[in-house]
């Protein structure tokens, strides 16, 4: 019998429990290290995906926005300029500095303030945001459903919630072994879901979904297997899996130049992304 099964029993609690604070605790470790590295990164701060975001949450001058695991900063940058205030989060301290750091580096930027949270008990009164954004982190958070429900509580009435992060296929031994692929390089890395399991989430949460977009983003593999842990051992690891897979999995990933020669520099795979927004 799993941990789900026994839920209820005070034992399995304390031992669910620990399992989720130490994910949470391997997400903190390891993004410490790393801050930079995501204020720098391009799949974080440039692309066509984080336009669109923009554009699907069409903000507006007299809002009040909330960015749920910032990061880089990336995304409460990009909606300072359309928003009267942003609030960006972070569970992890070192990181939520780089990411201060770089915004305040830029200039005439004074709307935005951070402040340390954790995305799955924000730290703020019911029905404060207009807006509440997270970009391709919620893969690393143990209880989405959680997540959901507070960026729920937060709005405003009629207030949206705008969230992108990996998604998986519908398939769920392919999903099970993409999963794996990218936890094998992030240990900090939890789930993905699939484009229903999130609108469940949603849904489950009260939101009324507005809209759903699904997109890919192109990774030169050796800069993406080596940013968060620099290991060799892990780079052939991750080049044999590929190598390995099953069809479900290539199709997926589409790595080029090809399978055989996945292990050449300038090698590279696309992962999925799913966008989606839930009005209040």
């Amino acid at each position: 019998m799993n941990l789900a099964q026994n839920f209820g029993h005070p034992a399995a609690e304390r031992a669910l429990l620990m399992t989720k604070n130490d994910s949470k605790q391997r997400s903190i470790e390891s993004f410490s290290k790393v801050g930079d590295a995501y204020v720098k990164s391009e799949t974080h701060a440039k692309g066509d995906d984080l336009a669109r975001l923009i554009a699907i949450a069409n903000p507006q001058k007299s809002w009040e926005a909330l960015d749920v695991a910032t990061g880089g900063g990336h995304t409460a940058l990009a909606l300072s300029a359309y928003v009267k205030k942003v609030v960006a989060t972070d569970i992890t301290p070192n990181m939520l500095a780089s990411a201060e750091q770089f915004v305040r580096n830029q200039k005439n930027v004074t709307n935005i303030e951070f402040k340390h949270a954790d995305a799955e008990d924000l730290p703020f009164e019911d029905k404060t945001f207009d807006l509440v954004t997270c970009r391709i982190a919620p893969h690393h958070f143990p209880e989405c459903q959680k997540f959901v429900n507070e960026a729920y509580r937060v709005l405003r009435p009629s207030g949206l919630f705008v969230m992108q992060d990996q998604v998986l296929p519908k398939n769920r031994a392919a999903g099970r072994l993409i999963d794996d692929f990218e936890q094998l390089r992030d240990p900090a890395h939890n789930r993905a879901y699939s484009e229903d399991e999130w609108c469940e989430m949603f849904r489950s949460a009260g939101f009324i979904i507005e809209h759903t977009e699904c997109l890919t983003k192109r990774h030169e593999f050796d800069k993406w297997a080596r940013r968060v842990v620099d290991s060799d051992a892990v780079v052939q690891n991750l080049i044999q899996m590929v190598k390995k897979a099953p069809v479900e999995m290539i199709d997926w990933l589409a790595p080029l130049p090809d399978v055989a020669s996945f292990h050449l520099p300038g090698s590279s795979f696309i992962n999925h992304h799913l966008i989606i927004a839930g009005r209040k």
